[in-house]
């Protein structure tokens, strides 16, 4: 399920990956932290940026998180603050929270406490985290190492009908397409059959070349 309404608690690095991410794909986004200079920094580009006492559940219930559909708890090191805030999410409604664990111990308690998904991550998990809880191209993505991933995706509007030797994603997006699902998957790829719709493409690319892929290119 993908999700357009989010709160951040806590501006860390992971929780400024999230929030730079979210905010990056138009989504509405509140962010909350204790730290005025950081929020001061988030007040333009923020739906909402508020300075908090994340430890207090009275402060945290103030905020107002009931129309919100996805919590992001992003201490991390902070036990106190973590639960609060995961509690006072799930007691206002919030379809669904995930939040940040400094170790296992710690992703347990919260789990009991109704966290519905635990993250263990820093800078580069959170925008990773992002990338799962907005809306994307990508049907399926598997790390393959710290450059390289495989994704599988259906062929964006303007590719239907055009072989991959006419659209030549090397080229234009970095990409090598290895296989194609039509009803099962196959290894083979002819490059002179025009591609249907409906029919998702596994993809091997350089991370750094996944927020090119995603975006609606008009080729």
């Amino acid at each position: 399920m993908k999700y357009n309404s989010f709160v951040i608690f806590g501006l860390g690095k992971f929780g400024q990956a999230v929030a730079d991410k979210l905010i990056d794909s138009g989504a509405q986004v509140i962010v909350v932290d204790d730290s005025e200079d950081i929020i001061e920094a988030y007040s333009s580009k923020a739906t909402s940026a508020i300075v908090a006492d994340l430890t207090d559940a009275s402060a945290v219930k103030a905020i107002g998180i009931s129309h919100v559909e996805c919590a992001v708890v992003a201490m991390g090191t902070s036990l106190e603050a973590s639960i609060m805030c995961t509690m006072v999410a799930k007691e206002s409604g919030v379809r669904w929270v995930v939040a940040k664990a400094g170790n296992e111990r710690m992703g347990r308690i919260l789990t009991k406490i109704g966290a519905d998904q635990i993250v263990f991550p820093e800078e580069e998990s959170g925008m990773h985290t992002a990338k799962s809880l907005i809306a994307s191209n990508f049907l399926e993505y598997f790390e393959i190492n710290e450059d390289l991933c495989l994704v599988e995706m259906e062929p964006k509007e303007k590719w239907v009908g055009k072989t991959l030797k006419e659209l030549n994603l090397r080229k234009q997006y970095g990409v090598n397409v290895i296989a194609i699902r039509d009803g099962a998957v196959k290894d083979y790829v002819d490059p002179d059959i025009p591609l249907k719709a409906e029919t998702p493409l596994l993809m091997l690319i350089h991370k750094k070349n996944l927020e090119k892929l995603d975006r609606n290119i008009v080729l």
